[in-house]
């Protein structure tokens, strides 16, 4: 398997989309009405909105190829935080949401979300970031996992609403510091 990583288009918005759909619920605690689901899915996961999120010069999406199918996607929101828990939490300034790190189910396990996470990590890093921020479900393990061992700390809690549910999340930040030589 060949993992190949690229920016998306405006012209991929309909393929990003359908993925976000695919996978939206596996970030979802167990017991998320199927009906919330599908109301966040509609209302910020349509092809009308990437083709918005990918015309927005704030943000990045980041598409992860395999062998020609597309395998998940990321996206990254520049600009301060807007959710008053976040911007209490968040340390780094200037800062980068990853709003999104999503990999369809048939291709958990064969790195592409490494593959996602570095490319998003140095897109972040190239637009003169001083850190990451993410928010996680409290639920999702195995996401928790993945975002320790990429090197993201957990610095705080917010809400994350579903349709009309209210979930708690944990908020997680990787600064991204300069390295300095010894002379």
């Amino acid at each position: 398997m060949v993992t190949r990583v690229r920016r998306a288009r405006v012209e991929d918005a309909g393929i990003v989309s359908a993925v976000a759909a695919e996978t939206f619920e596996m970030a979802c605690p167990p017991g998320t009405a199927p009906e919330a689901i599908a109301a966040f899915i509609a209302e910020h996961l349509s092809d009308t909105r990437f083709a918005g999120y990918l015309a927005d010069p704030e943000r990045s999406v980041i598409l992860a190829d395999v062998d020609g199918e597309i395998a998940g996607y990321t996206m990254l929101v520049g600009g301060e935080p807007i959710d008053p828990m976040v911007a209490a939490a968040v340390a780094g300034r200037p800062t980068v949401e990853l709003s999104k790190c999503y990999v369809r189910e048939n291709f958990h396990g064969h790195g592409v979300a490494s593959a996602l996470m570095a490319a998003s990590i140095d897109t972040a890093a190239g637009s003169g970031a001083a850190s990451v921020w993410l928010g996680v479900n409290q639920q999702n393990a195995r996401a928790i996992r993945f975002y320790e061992k990429s090197g993201f700390r957990k610095v705080g809690v917010k809400h994350f609403v579903v349709g009309d549910e209210l979930h708690d999340d944990f908020v997680y930040e990787l600064a991204l510091g300069v390295v300095s030589l010894p002379e």
